[in-house]
């Protein structure tokens, strides 16, 4: 599938899992399902994804930038910071809250079913990473509709090249 491009609709359909304590520090995840459709497709939200949780670029650079910069997201009308990857919600909450990010929602697509209906699924099976997960990228989206997307590394997909494309 092409990947998805600015104009596109977000798919509906698609199911990931999000957790219903994420300030609980010392917890375990309570998982949630929600559907895509239901998170967005009202208001600006942002969308950015990770090949895993806790791999050297997304620690250290791609989730702390968003974290770091969420206030500024806020004055400029975003209403959610979602973080997704391939893992699952477990390892989503820990990776978060080790990172003290509760200002980003956290959104497993463990079975990779998102990434692939925008056309942003990759195998890393020669890396020993496993054949169904998502690039990294990020995604502006207004009302369902794509504004801005960003794919490849942090000096598109990071927190500042979001915010100036707000």
């Amino acid at each position: 599938m092409a990947p998805i491009k600015v104009g596109d609709k977000i798919p509906s359909g698609y199911t990931f899992m999000t957790t219903t304590n994420p300030e609980e520090t010392n917890a375990c995840a309570i998982p949630k399902p929600v559907k895509s459709e239901d998170i967005f497709s009202s208001g600006t939200v942002v969308l950015f994804a990770v090949p895993g949780a806790f791999t050297p670029t997304c620690h250290v650079q791609h989730l702390p930038g968003f974290a770091k910069h969420a206030a500024e997201f806020e004055n400029k009308g975003v209403t959610k910071i979602y973080c997704t990857s391939t893992n699952d919600i477990f390892v989503l909450d820990a990776w978060g809250k080790q990172q003290k990010s509760s200002n980003v929602t956290m959104l497993a697509d463990g079975n990779g079913a998102f990434a692939a209906a925008i056309g942003m699924d990759l195998d890393l099976s020669l890396k020993q990473m496993g054949s169904h997960r998502t690039k990294r990228y990020a995604l502006i989206i207004k009302d369902g509709v794509v504004t801005y997307v960003g794919e490849g590394d942090v000096n598109v997909s990071g927190a500042e090249p979001v915010l100036a494309n707000l």
